[in-house]
């Protein structure tokens, strides 16, 4: 089964990609970048502020597809400058409980429209039994 996630209550794919697939147990969230979801316009703030609107979008896209950042099991951070790392680790930290997911975190050359962070994910999607 391939099924694509699509939310209103995260950035529209702005391009030939989906902002998640469901392939059987598994979710793919395509990286998200901090743009408000309501307004469409770019977090212009901090590091930690463009995160926590990335983490919030991220959020929206799993819950769409029934899942949660507690079935999360790898992430990739990419970062425009790593001496950011601190900073977004500690807004990162808030949004997954223990044990966190598998991360791998990257300094990108460059990331779309500029922003500071970008995050895409891999979680588990349980089996919803259909016997109430």
């Amino acid at each position: 089964m391939r099924a694509a996630i699509t939310t209103s209550q995260a950035p529209a794919a702005i391009g030939p990609y989906s902002q998640a697939i469901r392939a059987g147990d598994f979710l793919f969230v395509s990286g998200q970048i901090p743009f408000d979801p309501g307004t469409g316009a770019l977090i212009q703030g901090d590091i930690k502020d463009q995160t926590h609107r990335v983490l919030k979008n991220l959020s929206a896209i799993l819950d769409a597809a029934g899942s949660s950042f507690d079935q999360v099991v790898k992430t990739t951070v990419y970062l425009q400058d790593m001496a950011e790392f601190g900073a977004m680790n500690e807004v990162y930290a808030t949004y997954f409980p223990a044990p966190a997911p598998a991360r791998a975190t990257i300094q990108a050359a460059r990331l779309p429209r500029d922003v500071r962070v970008e995050i895409d994910l891999v979680a588990y999607v349980e089996v919803r039994s259909q016997n109430p």
